[in-house]
This record gives C-alpha cells, structure tokens and sequence, in this order.
C-alpha cells in the first residue's frame, strides 16, 4: 500500500487531534509556502536552519505581524513533531513586533445603536456576542443542548484553546432565542423527512451514538437555511450560518450607524468585558466569563474603562 503524500499525512494527524478546518486550511497554507521558499524541497531534508530562514523572510522581507509569523511556526512545529517525528530544538528567528494596541471598546450607547441597525436573524446573533461575551465561532458552534434557560446561562463546548466554560444568558435575549429555536426545530423536523437534518459532531461522537447527528439537542442554534456539502467528509448535512455573512451584517450596522471606529464581531467581546468591569463586577468573575486562562489578558479591559482604577479626574476638570 503507497504511502500517504505529506499534506494528506499532515491533514489526517490535525483530524485525528480534532483541530477546527480553518486551523487545517492554515496550517496546510503554511507548509506548502516553506516548501516553495525553498525550492520544494521536502521537510524531512530540512529542518531548523530551514525553518529558521523562513521565519526570518516573513518578519524581515515580508514584514508581517507577530502573530502571522507564530502561526507559521506553530505549523512548521506541529508538521515537524507531529507528522515528520523530527525535533526542531530552539529556533532563534527574528521575531516580528507584537505591538502593544488597545482594544476598541464603544460606549453603551454606541453598542446599542449598532445591535439596532443589524436585521434578522443576525440580531439575535450579535445580542449573544455581546450579552454572553462570545467569539463569533462559539456563537456560532452553540448547539440547542448548550442552553439553560432555567439555569439563565450557556455552555461554550471547546472554546479557544479546546476549552469549555460557562457564561451568562441574557434575559434579555431568552423569549427572542426561544421563538428562534421553535423555528428551527419545526425547519429541522421538515429535513428529517426529506432524509437530511444531520448535523456534524465533534471527535467520535457520530460513531459512539449513530443517531445523535439527527436529535434536536445536537443541532445548531443558528443553522444555515439550506443543505450544503461538508468539506470534510463530502457528506450533504445542515451546518451553521456562516462566518463571513455575520460580518457583513456588523459591517453595514457600523456603517448606519455612522461611527468611525474600526467595528467588528470581536469588538462586542471586549464591549462585554469593558462593560462589567465599569459596572463593579470583579475581574476574576470576568475572566472565567471570557474564558481567559491568565487575568492578564484580562487586565488589558482596565485600560479602556471609562474610569481605570479609580475615578481619575483631569487636572483641567478640577
């Protein structure tokens, strides 16, 4: 039996360790840009001198950011220890600058009139992303089971990192995601007549219980209207509303709502750390809410509160 080409070994190992198909897509991307920086020649001639000489073209020559180059590194890594069995050791790269930014943080007002101008389904979707403080993916990878509603909160199953934690669900939001779901479900029970209405489960789930894919717990809570082709496995299934069309809703409601500051998804994260930390919660409660593994990160919110540390007035205002 032949052997298996480079990248399909290197697709195979990240399946197997359940990285997300983004992360896949990237880490391959990667790989196939050393080759071709150096002549495509194979990996396993090259090693940490190569991979060096690599690193140093992208922060000197290419001059991307720092968190760019990690990426190609964490690749190189993984490829090198996971596929290749073949340790690096220290790779003394020139690294990029990782410059010390803010986040951008709008006011409550500012918050509320963009959550206004976004329409439909998209609504509710940016209500969550600011009222539980989740990334776009965790919104969007939620699954009817992950809500309590009598617990008033929501599980985040292998947010950043393959962890899982639990954050707050707004009251705020509970009628409106109830109705939502009772759309769903009756949209869900439509394609299970027709033979589809599976869903993708995560690691190997889908052969431990056969028929979890079609129960109601396990489906998206914002599922893609249509059934599309998983790149995965080719299979055709429901899988969740996509990234880009989510961004784009924010996008024109940023416009509308005529603020100049640059807006996106993750901006209603740091509004939702940002925002408790000026309403008196304390940090630590905000860290587990956000899933942060070190306060730290954290800590970079008292920065852009309205009133860091203590009410620190001007000398021209006193």
């Amino acid at each position: 039996m032949q052997k298996p080409k480079l990248l399909e070994q290197l697709t195979g190992s990240l399946r197997i360790k359940h990285y997300s198909l983004k992360t896949e897509k990237s880490y391959i991307n990667w790989v196939k840009r050393y080759i071709y920086f150096h002549n495509k020649r194979h990996p396993m001639e090259m090693g940490t001198a190569e991979v060096r000489s690599f690193l140093n073209y992208l922060a000197v020559k290419r001059n991307v950011s720092a968190s760019t180059q990690n990426q190609a590194l964490n690749a190189l890594v993984y490829l090198y220890k996971n596929v290749l069995k073949k340790d690096l050791g220290i790779i003394d790269a020139e690294r990029a600058r990782r410059p010390k930014r803010l986040p951008v943080v709008l006011s409550k007002s500012d918050t509320q009139k963009v959550i206004a101008n976004v329409s439909g389904i998209y609504s509710l979707i940016v209500r969550m992303l600011y009222g539980c403080g989740l990334r776009l993916i965790e919104a969007l990878h939620l699954r009817v089971k992950d809500i309590d509603f009598e617990a008033n909160h929501i599980v985040v199953k292998d947010g950043k990192g393959f962890k899982d934690r639990v954050t707050v669900l707004p009251e705020n939001t509970v009628d409106d995601l109830k109705e939502h779901l009772v759309r769903v479900k009756s949209l869900h029970t439509q394609f299970l007549k027709c033979g589809f209405g599976s869903v993708e489960l995560p690691y190997a789930l889908a052969n431990k219980y056969p028929n979890a894919e079609f129960e109601w717990g396990w489906q998206y809570v914002f599922p893609a209207q249509n059934i599309s082709v998983d790149p995965r496995s080719g299979v055709k299934r429901r899988h969740h509303i996509h990234e880009s069309s989510v961004q784009r809703a924010v996008k024109q409601a940023v416009k509308l709502s005529g603020i100049v500051k640059h807006v996106g998804c993750h901006t209603f994260r740091h509004c939702f750390a940002t925002h408790l930390l000026e309403a008196g919660y304390d940090i630590r409660t905000v860290q587990e809410l956000l899933g942060h593994k070190d306060v730290k990160t954290t800590m970079i919110y008292t920065h852009v509160m309205k009133k860091p540390g203590i009410a620190v007035k001007s000398p021209l205002d006193v």
